[in-house]
């Protein structure tokens, strides 16, 4: 299959998004998953099971938007958690999905949404330009059914509107933006403010 200058483009980005991201310590084994949106709207995404801070230009692959590999390589299982938001909301450009301590130990003590109230940091976030602010962070239970859990989070944005990102309990991160640089901005900053919650509440993290 022959790739457009804008596939190349996108996979460059990722596969840096992966390297920085490996060295937060964000993705250990071979967690984790990453996308960005093609102008024509197919998607270049990681091939499932690789290494996320050692990714090659053969370790992304082609997509469409229903999620259809279109050159023969496997994505990740997950694959439909970053289309249905590519779906929902057309200025999404990238997703990105670590497994971090943070995102994990934050599912495990607050159970069912993080806030996040107050800080400086929050104007990281697109669309934020005060620390007078409060994010909320849905927490989905696990599901190994993506289908299910893709419509609990369809579910979740319906009655609540436009969020920044989610976590699956015990399991990991989803965050997004209009660009890869953004997305990164927007989980280096969640990060960061997972961190702070997380001691506020005792819990010790590296």
């Amino acid at each position: 299959m022959t790739y457009s200058e804008d596939f190349f483009n996108l996979a460059t980005q990722l596969i840096e998004a992966g390297r920085f991201i490996d060295s937060k310590g964000w993705v250990p084994a071979t967690s984790g998953n990453f996308s960005a949106r093609l102008p024509d709207g197919n998607i270049a995404i990681t091939v499932s099971g690789k290494h996320k801070g050692r990714l090659q230009l053969g370790d992304i692959m082609l997509i469409d938007k229903d999620a259809n590999s279109l050159d023969g390589k496997k994505p990740s299982a997950e694959t439909l958690l970053h289309t249905s938001l590519y779906k929902r909301f057309p200025e999404i450009q990238s997703v990105l999905h670590p497994h971090s301590i943070n995102a994990t130990l934050t599912s495990r003590l607050f159970k069912s949404e993080i806030v996040l109230e107050d800080y400086e940091l929050l104007k990281a976030l697109a669309g934020i330009d005060t620390h007078e602010s409060r994010v909320v962070i849905p927490i989905f239970a696990n599901d190994q059914n993506i289908p299910r859990l893709a419509a609990q989070v369809e579910q979740y944005l319906d009655a609540h509107g436009a969020i920044h990102a989610y976590i699956i309990a015990s399991h990991g991160l989803y965050t997004w933006g209009g660009s890869v640089q953004e997305t990164l901005r927007h989980l280096e900053a969640l990060e960061y403010l997972f961190d702070c919650e997380l001691r506020l509440h005792g819990v010790r993290t590296i």
